[in-house]
């Protein structure tokens, strides 16, 4: 009886860790697949970039492939260069799909219905925090003052203007909660106080002080991504634009 109960152990054992090791061959499959659509993505806009002598990325070429297309990221000398989605009558239409509108774990990131990217005072972006880093998960080493003071400009490029902002707040908190700021519904000020409110509130949440303050007028910028700490917690990146 005891050999019967140790073989059986041995099987269970045996059968988890195949299970196992599937899924996370699984998973790293998925991984690579989404990481090659991206470089994908990165060499259409590269390859018509050396072609020319302006340095703007030709981003109507990925606007052709897919018209959701608006604009692409980067923070230079990070993993952040990636293209943004937005629909307006699907929201979160890409929170699972990739550029080619396929399934993607990674998803892609996009723009907030609410935004007008080129009217409204300040551009919700939102991302998947990875757990290999990828798609905004990277922007947990914003929690580092160091590490800001080294990768403190974003760079949003769209059809029409290429934008350049400086960070100036860093901070957590928690969605759909009475006790947590809602940044995500600040889109448009009405006017100075309503602006300066929500400034106030992303430097007194900061992680740290960066002694760089907006003034109203100045368009703004939102990087948003899960946070682990707390249930729906919230990682948010604040900038504003700055000359180029």
């Amino acid at each position: 009886m005891k050999k019967l109960l140790y073989m059986a152990s041995v099987v269970l054992l045996i059968g988890i860790m195949l299970i196992s090791s599937y899924f996370i061959f699984k998973e790293l499959k998925g991984n690579n697949e989404q990481e090659k659509v991206f470089e994908e993505l990165t060499e259409i806009v590269e390859k018509i970039n050396n072609n020319e002598e302006s340095k703007k990325r030709d981003l109507q070429q990925l606007y052709k492939i897919n018209n959701d297309f608006v604009g692409w990221l980067d923070i230079e000398n990070t993993t952040i260069s990636y293209p943004i989605m937005q629909t307006k009558n699907n929201p979160n239409y890409y929170l699972k799909r990739d550029f080619y509108k396929k399934y993607s774990s990674y998803g892609t990131p996009y723009i907030s219905e609410q935004c007008n990217i080129y009217e409204s005072d300040n551009l919700i972006i939102y991302g998947h925090h990875m757990k290999n880093k990828a798609m905004f998960g990277t922007l947990e080493n914003y929690k580092s003052e160091e590490y800001y003071k080294n990768h403190k400009i974003i760079t949003f490029e769209t059809l029409e203007k290429n934008r350049k902002y400086e960070i100036f707040a860093v901070f957590k908190t928690v969605a759909y909660s009475n006790n947590g700021f809602k940044y995500y519904n600040f889109t448009n000020s009405q006017n100075n106080e309503e602006y300066k409110s929500f400034i106030n509130k992303c430097k007194e949440l900061s992680f740290y002080e960066t002694n760089k303050e907006p003034k109203y007028g100045d368009k703004l910028i939102t990087l948003s991504t899960c946070e682990y700490s707390n249930k729906n917690g919230r990682l948010v990146v604040v900038a504003y634009e700055v000359n180029s």
